[in-house]
């Protein structure tokens, strides 16, 4: 994708303060002791907003919808709380970040569908629509330079956006590999928006990981599987794909940093599954895809520096 990047840096996303709850208090025994604790300082905590409530709703997510196996919804139902807490699901104006929100919507509703269809013919059709949605994503970013750097970069979107699409959608029968690679994908991403000055971007890569760490959690904990199918990768892969995608263009996240995030999916999918229990399985992939997720989130820092805020 070239040696340098342009000057994209001129856009930055931030997290919209949250004021629905500004008069209720906690009052319970677990805060005994402690000073008064309003309900909306907890809410507007980045790491509730991004870590605990997504891994929480994740966790009760996946175990009510295992029965018909649809954990998978676990992903988007994790995501969806963080952007109710940290942002909104209103679509005017319609910025890349609202578009990443709508299309990982879109992209759960037609995970369930293939889920239940299995369309062999739209399967082969899904890295071709994630690319196309990179492009429209980043439409408005991108008309602001040359047309030599819209090629550059739109093509460079589309791909990274296709390759996650395709390398997730490997997965889709195998939850092991599939709930490591997410969480690291996720958590990757997002710490890799969040070190490049992104916050609402960095959160939606972080509200990703821990939604799949809820499944990845079961598997340790339980030693057991849950499905994850189409509803959990497409969307995953969606989201994360764009996400990472306007991070470069909008914030200080290096493009050679994709490359290592991209590389998550596969890692997984070559990597033989050891005659193992899937407790061991899940933490030895674990450790596999989050060596690539620490690499992003190094090189980004080594460009980007400390986290600004």
């Amino acid at each position: 994708m070239g040696s340098a990047s342009p000057d994209f840096k001129g856009t930055h996303y931030q997290a919209r303060p949250f004021s629905r709850t500004d008069s209720i208090v906690v009052n319970s025994p677990l805060f005994d002791g402690l000073p008064e604790v309003k309900l909306q300082e907890l809410l507007d905590h980045p790491a509730v907003q991004a870590g605990f409530a997504p891994f929480l709703v994740a966790l009760l997510t996946a175990e009510l919808f295992q029965r018909i196996k649809l954990s998978g919804l676990a992903i988007i139902a994790g995501f969806a709380v963080t952007i109710y807490l940290a942002s909104d699901f209103t679509i005017d104006p319609l910025t890349a970040s609202r578009k990443i929100v709508l299309l990982g919507l879109i992209s759960a509703a037609l995970g369930l569908l293939l889920s239940l269809s299995r369309s062999r013919w739209l399967v082969s059709l899904l890295p071709l629509l994630g690319g196309a949605a990179a492009i429209w994503t980043a439409q408005r970013i991108l008309q602001q330079h040359p047309p030599q750097v819209v090629l550059l970069w739109g093509a460079g979107c589309a791909a990274y956006v296709a390759i996650l699409v395709w390398g997730m959608d490997k997965l889709e029968n195998d939850p092991i590999r599939a709930a490591s690679a997410a969480t690291a994908l996720g958590m990757g991403t997002g710490g890799a928006a969040l070190v490049g000055a992104s916050a609402l971007l960095g959160q939606f890569g972080l509200a990703l990981g821990s939604s799949a760490a809820a499944l990845l959690f079961i598997h340790l904990l339980s030693n057991k599987a849950l499905p994850a199918g189409r509803v959990f990768t497409l969307p995953l892969a969606l989201i994360a794909g764009l996400t990472g995608c306007i991070a470069v263009l909008g914030a200080n996240l290096p493009w050679y940093a994709l490359s290592l995030l991209a590389a998550i999916p596969i890692a997984a999918w070559l990597m033989p599954l050891p005659k193992r229990s899937p407790r061991i399985q899940s933490l030895l992939f674990a450790l596999l895809t989050f060596a690539f997720a620490a690499g992003a989130i190094y090189v980004t820092w080594r460009v980007a520096g400390d986290v600004p805020f």
